[in-house]
C-alpha cells in the first residue's frame, strides 16, 4: 500500500508523463524532419502476384560525404503480409522489376566500385546481389520480355577515340551540342549471354516489348539534346530481332507512356495533342502498323478534364489509365470504342505518380495530406485500396496542419483549383501570414497529397504559423488541353493574374493578412516569384526566387530548351516581338521593387542558365532599395540534389520569411547569411 506522499507522488509523475506526451504530440513539422523522413519512389509486382518490390528514399544524413540521397530496395511478401529490406547500405537503387519466374527482383544500380550503373539481380528471399548485363557504358534504363529470355536495353556510345586521345593529353576543350553520344537499343539474350545492337544515329528515350517478343515500340528522337527529348521524339516500331524500324505515326511534340495491347495489334501511347501543347496528357490508340495521320487517330482524351499520367492494358479490347484531375489523382477503365470511360479508384483517395499492373491489382507509391509516400495496392475486383507500408513511424509524434483542396474564381470566371495549408495554430478570425508557392513548368500541377520537402515549405511552415497556399493557375496540367492551352504566348499574364485573385480570395474571408503576403518557388514558379518582386511589388512582402528567370529575352538564347520554349509556351521568336518578350521580363521592373528578394540558383544549371539569378540580382542590387540576396549552390543544377545544399535551401529561404513576414525586425535589413543549421 502506498502512503499518502507517496501517492500524491506517482499521481504527479503520471500527470507529468501525460503532459509530456501530449506536448510531444503537439509539436510541428520542423525542417530537421525532412533529413529523416523517407517514403516510397517506385513498386513492381511479381507476375505471381505474391511479392512486390518496392524502393525507399532514405535521406543521406550529414555523418556521410555530402551527396544525393539513398534509395533502398525492400520485398513486400504479400502472404505473410510483412516487409524486409534486401538492399540498403548507402545505396542508390532504380528501374525495378521481377523475372517472370518471380523468384528475383532486377534493379539498376552502381554497386561496389563499379564506374557506371548497370543490371543486377537478386533473390526475393535476400542475399548478395548479381551482375545480370555489364554494359560497357552502363545500362540507362531496361525491359524484360514476357518470357524472360532477353532483355532490351539503352546504353550510350562511346567516345569517339579521337576525343579520349584529346583527353589523355590534358585537351579538355568542350564543343557544346556536339558532342553527345547517342542512346542506343540493344538486346541481350540471357541464355546465350549475347548482345545485339538494334539502333545506330539516333536516341531511345521510351520503348516497350510486344508480349510476343517480336517488336518493341521505342520513341527516338535524332539526337541526344534535351530539346530533342523534349519535342521531337517519334515512335517507331523495331523488328526485335533484326532491328528493322518503321515509323508508326508521326506524333506532335511531347511524348511519354508507350503501351501494347496484350495481342500486339494496338499500342497506347500517351503524347501531346499537338506541337504547341505544352502537356503529354493526351491517350491515344494507333494499330500496329499502323496507315493514319495522327490528326485521324482517336484521342480518347478530348473533352476530358484531366491530363493522362499512365496507361496499361487489361485485355485486347480494354485500357486502364490514371490521370491529374485537378488536385486529384484517378484511376479509370475504357473500352477501345466506348465514348466514355469508367471510374475505378476515386478522386481524393491518394496521390501517386505511376503504377505497376498485374491481373487486376495496381501497386504504387502513394501518398496523402498527412503522409509522405509509402506502398499501397488498389484491387479492381472489390475496389479496396490498401496502404501496405508505414516507413515513418515517429509521425505519430507530429502534429500535422489542416489541408483541404479549395476553388476559388478568377476575375474573368474562370474556376481555379488550389491546395491550402493552414496555420497548425489556427483560429477563427485571426489573420496570419502567407506563403504562396508557385509550381514550375507551368506545365505541372499540385496535388492534395504530402506538399512538404526540401522545396516547397508545406508542414514546416505550417508549424510557424503561415497560411500555405498553392495555386493550380491557368496553363497547369490537370485540367485538359484547353486549360493548359490559356497560357499560350502570354507568359505571367492571365495566369499570374490568377495567383493575384486566389491571394484577395483568402485575404477576403479573413485569413490572411494582406500586408504578410509572400511568395517562392523554383523554375516556372521561380520566374513568378522574380514577377511578383517587381512587377507586382506592392503585392508582396517578401519573395524566394529559386533557379527561376531574371530577363526573357536573354534567357531564351540560353536555356538547353529554346524550341521547347517556343513551340509550347510564346509561339514567336523573339526578333518577332522583342517589346513583349521584355515587356514580361521581371529585371524590366527592378527599379520599381520594394519587395526582399532572396535569389538562389544552382551554378551548373542548363535550364535556366545561373546569369539569370545574377541578372535579377544585380538589376535589383543596383536599382531598387529593397534587400536582395544572391546565393549559389556549386555542382547542382536545376535544382538542388545534395543532401547539404537541399537542406540549406530549406532553412534559408524559411528564414527569410520569417525575417520579413512574421518578426519585427528592421526590414530594410537582411537576416544572418549564416542560419543556425542543426546539423
Amino acid at each position: 500500500m502506498l502512503n499518502k506522499v507517496q501517492y500524491k507522488l506517482l499521481v504527479l509523475i503520471l500527470f507529468l508523463v501525460s503532459v509530456s506526451q501530449l506536448i510531444a504530440q503537439q509539436k510541428g513539422y520542423v525542417a530537421e524532419d525532412i533529413l529523416r523522413t523517407k517514403f516510397v519512389i517506385e513498386t513492381a509486382q511479381s507476375p505471381d502476384g505474391n511479392f512486390i518490390a518496392y524502393t525507399v528514399f532514405t535521406p543521406r544524413p550529414f555523418t556521410d560525404k555530402p551527396g544525393a540521397d539513398y534509395r533502398y530496395l525492400y520485398v513486400y511478401d504479400v502472404k505473410k503480409n510483412s516487409t524486409r529490406e534486401l538492399i540498403g547500405d548507402k545505396s542508390s537503387v532504380f528501374g525495378i522489376s521481377f523475372m517472370p519466374d518471380s523468384k528475383s527482383i532486377l534493379f539498376r544500380a552502381r554497386l561496389d566500385d563499379a564506374k557506371t550503373v548497370q543490371l543486377h539481380s537478386i533473390s526475393v528471399n535476400g542475399g548478395s546481389p548479381r551482375l545480370l548485363l555489364d554494359a560497357e557504358n552502363g545500362v540507362t534504363d531496361y525491359r524484360v520480355s514476357k518470357d524472360g529470355q532477353k532483355i532490351a536495353f539503352i546504353s550510350t556510345e562511346s567516345q569517339p577515340v579521337k576525343k579520349k586521345e584529346l583527353l589523355e593529353k590534358g585537351f579538355d576543350a568542350e564543343i557544346y551540342e556536339e558532342e553527345y553520344v547517342d542512346r542506343n537499343l540493344f538486346v541481350y539474350d540471357i541464355k546465350s549471354k549475347s548482345t545485339q545492337k538494334l539502333t545506330t544515329s539516333v536516341s531511345v528515350w521510351e520503348f516497350t516489348w510486344n508480349d510476343q517478343g517480336t517488336e518493341i515500340a521505342a520513341a527516338m528522337s535524332d539526337k541526344n539534346l534535351v530539346d530533342d527529348s523534349y519535342m521531337f521524339k517519334r515512335i517507331f516500331i523495331v523488328n526485335a530481332s533484326n532491328g528493322v524500324k518503321s515509323k508508326l505515326v508521326e506524333n506532335p511534340g511531347k511524348l511519354s507512356k508507350l503501351s501494347f495491347s496484350p495481342d500486339g495489334k494496338h499500342l497506347a501511347f500517351v503524347s501531346a495533342a499537338n506541337i504547341n501543347d505544352a502537356v503529354s496528357g493526351s491517350l491515344i490508340i494507333a494499330e500496329v502498323p499502323n496507315v493514319k495521320p495522327f490528326e485521324e487517330l482517336r484521342n480518347y482524351s478530348i473533352g476530358f478534364r484531366g491530363s493522362v499520367m499512365d496507361v496499361v492494358w487489361k485485355d485486347n479490347q480494354t485500357f486502364l489509365f490514371s490521370s491529374e484531375e485537378g488536385v486529384d489523382i484517378t484511376i479509370r477503365e475504357q473500352k477501345i470504342n466506348d465514348r466514355e470511360s469508367t471510374l475505378l479508384l476515386d478522386p481524393a483517395k491518394v496521390v501517386f505518380n505511376s503504377f505497376d499492373y498485374i491481373n487486376g491489382k495496381f501497386s504504387f507509391a502513394g501518398n496523402t495530406p498527412r503522409h509522405p509516400g509509402e506502398l499501397f495496392t488498389f484491387d479492381i475486383s472489390d475496389r479496396s485500396l490498401k496502404k501496405l507500408t508505414d516507413h515513418n513511424p515517429w509521425f505519430s509524434e507530429i502534429k500535422l496542419a489542416k489541408q483541404e483542396k479549395i476553388i476559388y474564381y478568377a476575375r474573368d470566371g474562370l474556376d481555379i483549383e488550389a491546395v491550402l495549408i493552414y496555420p497548425l495554430n489556427f483560429e477563427e478570425g485571426k489573420t496570419y501570414p502567407l506563403i504562396t508557392y508557385i509550381h514550375g513548368g507551368p506545365e505541372a500541377a499540385e496535388q492534395n497529397g504530402w506538399s512538404t520537402g526540401y522545396g516547397k515549405w508545406g508542414q514546416v511552415a505550417a508549424a510557424k504559423d503561415y497560411f500555405v497556399f498553392m495555386p493550380n493557375y491557368r496553363a497547369s496540367s490537370g485540367r485538359g488541353v484547353e486549360f493548359t492551352m490559356m497560357g499560350f504566348g502570354d507568359l505571367a499574364g492571365k495566369e499570374f493574374d490568377d495567383v493575384i485573385d486566389g491571394i484577395d480570395y483568402l485575404i477576403e474571408k479573413g485569413y490572411v493578412d494582406k500586408n504578410k503576403v509572400g511568395i517562392g518557388g523554383g523554375s516556372y514558379g521561380g520566374y513568378f516569384s522574380a514577377w511578383a518582386a517587381t512587377k507586382h511589388t506592392e503585392r508582396f512582402a517578401a519573395s524566394v526566387v529559386f533557379v527561376g528567370i531574371g530577363n526573357q529575352v536573354s534567357k531564351r538564347f540560353t536555356t538547353d530548351i529554346p524550341y521547347e520554349d517556343y513551340y509550347v509556351h510564346w509561339g514567336i521568336w523573339t526578333f518577332e516581338n522583342e517589346e513583349l518578350i521584355w515587356e514580361r521580363s521581371p529585371v524590366r521592373y527592378a527599379h520599381l521593387s520594394k519587395t526582399p528578394t532572396l535569389v538562389l540558383h544552382g551554378k551548373e544549371d542548363p535550364r535556366v542558365h545561373p546569369s539569370q539569378g545574377l541578372e535579377l540580382y544585380r538589376a535589383l542590387k543596383t536599382h531598387s532599395k529593397a534587400p536582395v540576396r544572391l546565393v549559389w549552390y556549386p555542382g547542382q543544377g536545376h535544382g538542388n540534389n545534395k543532401n547539404t545544399s537541399r537542406y540549406d535551401y530549406l532553412v534559408r529561404t524559411m528564414d527569410w520569411f520569417d525575417y520579413y513576414l512574421n518578426s519585427n525586425r528592421p526590414k530594410d535589413r537582411m537576416p544572418d547569411k549564416y542560419p543556425a543549421f542543426k546539423f
